[in-house]
């Protein structure tokens, strides 16, 4: 008799996420990928549109078919831009699915605020009160039951876990936390600019969105739940010429003195039971380069005084974007949480 498969769909299959999503779910031991589907000319096998395939899927890539989804697959990844998942999420909930959402359209618990940075409204607005925000950090009992999951953005998963310890124990002064990220240029997505075009990208080094970025008020929101009163970080991204990866300094204020050994004696307890957090030693930092292709979040510390710096690595499209998806998925499903990404 044959395994009882997980049966499960990926809409945006095209993208830079969804690409991920499928080389992980193809080597996931409990998953079976029945529907892949995205914004196409015309459809054609997956394995046309990225080579990589050839010889381990063939699934046919066209436009999506709801109903078709909805009967191939029992849980379905949107790996879809930001204002367009709200669209198709109602409707796959409605069929009895669990949707797991790499956009931002279900991170934030305020219509108000959601409306206001991403400039347009929310149409499903009902649902934001019962999605879970996948950081597995913090919310694994809620990801346990969750039908919908909001799967956190790379920059707020950086700087998110490079924040929580000192927040959530009253260490540092919450009105002066600054963070300053920087990003390879998958990060922006697959659909092309002239800012991310080779010549504009290639030996440039940019500052963008200086404290306007969309990803700050799903920071702001998570690290005041942790504080237990409102948070507002200074939030500047940086656009690197590479292809991944995200490296985030975090400068605190402490409210007291403390030795560098301290601080990550704090960081290594809050995170102990974490797989995928990796507090490095005293005097040794993360870089990019030893988390690309992993589902890792790095952090190294250094304290002086009364001020602190926090230094996180991720890859953006791995545990800030696909890896950390099927970490939720794992969660969701009962299955080891370390399945198919370690």
């Amino acid at each position: 008799m044959s395994k009882n498969l997980l049966k499960v769909a990926v809409v945006g299959a095209t993208g830079y996420a969804g690409c991920e999503l499928i080389k992980i779910l193809l080597r996931h031991p409990e998953t079976e990928i029945t529907s892949i589907s995205a914004k196409v000319d015309r459809p054609e096998p997956i394995s046309n549109i990225f080579p990589v395939f050839k010889g381990q899927i063939d699934l046919v890539c066209g436009e999506l078919d709801i109903r078709a989804a909805s009967k191939a697959a029992d849980l379905i990844f949107l790996a879809l831009p930001h204002k367009v998942s709200m669209e198709f999420a109602p409707k796959f909930l409605e069929s009895g699915k669990k949707v797991i959402d790499l956009s931002a359209d279900y991170r934030l618990s305020s219509v108000s605020e959601y409306e206001a940075w991403y400039g347009t409204k929310h149409t499903s607005a009902e649902l934001l009160s019962s999605s879970v925000y996948g950081l597995p950090e913090l919310y694994r009992k809620e990801i346990v039951k969750a039908k919908l999951l909001a799967n956190p953005g790379c920059y707020p998963t950086a700087s998110i876990l490079g924040c929580a310890p000192l927040v959530e124990k009253s260490l540092v002064e919450t009105d002066r936390i600054i963070i300053d990220a920087k990003s390879g240029v998958t990060g922006a997505g697959r659909t092309p600019s002239m800012g991310l075009h080779f010549p504009e990208a290639n030996e440039n080094l940019k500052a963008y969105k200086i404290n306007q970025h969309q990803h700050m008020p799903e920071i702001n929101q998570e690290l005041s739940k942790l504080a237990g009163s409102k948070v507002g970080v200074t939030f500047t991204p940086h656009l690197v010429p590479m292809n991944r990866g995200i490296l985030s300094t975090i400068y605190f204020t402490l409210k007291k003195e403390m030795e560098t050994v301290e601080a990550i004696r704090i960081y290594k307890d809050f995170y102990k039971a974490e797989p995928f957090i990796r507090v490095l030693d005293e005097n040794i930092f993360p870089e990019t380069k030893n988390v690309y292709g992993t589902n890792f979040c790095d952090i190294g510390i250094k304290v002086t005084d009364k001020r602190a710096i926090v230094v996180t690595a991720i890859d953006n499209l791995w545990k800030g974007a696909a890896s950390q998806a099927v970490q939720n998925m794992n969660i969701m499903q009962g299955y080891k949480e370390t399945l198919g990404i370690l």
